[in-house]
């Protein structure tokens, strides 16, 4: 299992999923908040698969990270740990020239999901030279009247409700993050507190100097950005950035985890056409 230390001494655990064939790319997976790198194994294997080495972290505070960091208090993850969110995103960056450093011939794609779009974004404002592609799930403008900030649930509460109906269309999803030992459902501002959830707050930065293909990819059920938020930071994109080549891709009947929705299999059989398109065969 490896690892290494960001710079306030916190280990973070990562794997890396070797291509099948070639490589021809590499993909930094960064996932959402409360989750945990485990939660995409099939998406990493249609990756692999395709000629895409995949290095997939977990966060600071998340996942095995998280219970080594806490001492293996459960009640403790998602709390992101000294330095809070700017130095999850610093340790997301040293991850990024690690990789970089042991793949210098091929391109990177970021692909963020929800949190991990989030700061995303931000590695893409702060280090745009880094980053050959961009995909986006489930990810919002971080602007005040486009991302959600009440109960996310809410379209699906009731007396049987378990909370987590939010995640997917597919009851099973919910069933299992709830029983898995290396998940929780506390809320973002919760876990972070009200400074490092206005921190997250932030547009797509102007004039960036390099045009990176970017996939956004949203459920149109989703209640953390859905696609009118998204469409909103597509714009963005373009207009602020100047990327000119942003495409958005919207899914009926899915939630906030399109790649454990009901069409799943859609899903990334998109995300590796846009792939095929814009990251070329090496082998």
């Amino acid at each position: 299992m490896p690892e290494y230390t960001d710079a306030y001494g916190v280990t973070i655990v990562y794997d890396v999923h070797p291509a099948k064939t070639g490589p021809r790319g590499v993909v930094q997976l960064l996932h959402g908040v409360g989750e945990h790198a485990g939660r995409y194994a099939a998406l990493v294997d249609a990756l692999t698969a395709d000629g895409f080495t995949v290095y997939a972290d977990d966060h600071r505070g998340h996942g095995r990270t998280g219970m080594g960091q806490h001492k293996g208090d459960a009640s403790k993850l998602g709390q992101l740990g000294p330095g809070g969110l700017r130095a999850t995103i610093s340790a997301l960056w040293q991850f990024t020239q690690q990789i970089r450093a042991e793949n210098p011939d091929l391109p990177l794609v970021l692909l963020g999901h929800s949190w991990g779009s989030f700061m995303s974004q931000k590695l893409i404002n702060d280090h745009p030279d880094a980053y050959d592609a961009l995909v986006l799930s489930g990810s919002s403008l971080l602007w005040p009247g486009s991302l959600n900030s009440g109960d996310l649930n809410k379209p699906w509460n009731s007396p049987q409700a378990t909370g987590v109906e939010w995640l997917s269309s597919d009851p099973k999803v919910g069933e299992e993050f709830l029983a898995d030992g290396l998940t929780t459902h506390e809320t973002l501002p919760k876990l972070f507190g009200p400074v490092d959830t206005l921190r997250l707050i932030g547009k797509p930065g102007k004039d960036l100097g390099v045009d990176i293909p970017t996939l956004l990819m949203v459920g149109r059920d989703d209640t953390v950005g859905g696609p009118r938020s998204v469409h909103r930071l597509a714009d963005a994109y373009r207009t602020r950035s100047g990327f000119t080549d942003v495409t958005t891709l919207v899914y009926p009947g899915a939630r906030h985890e399109i790649f454990n929705e009901v069409m799943q299999a859609e899903v990334r059989a998109d995300l590796l056409a846009w792939l095929d398109k814009h990251i070329a065969d090496r082998t």
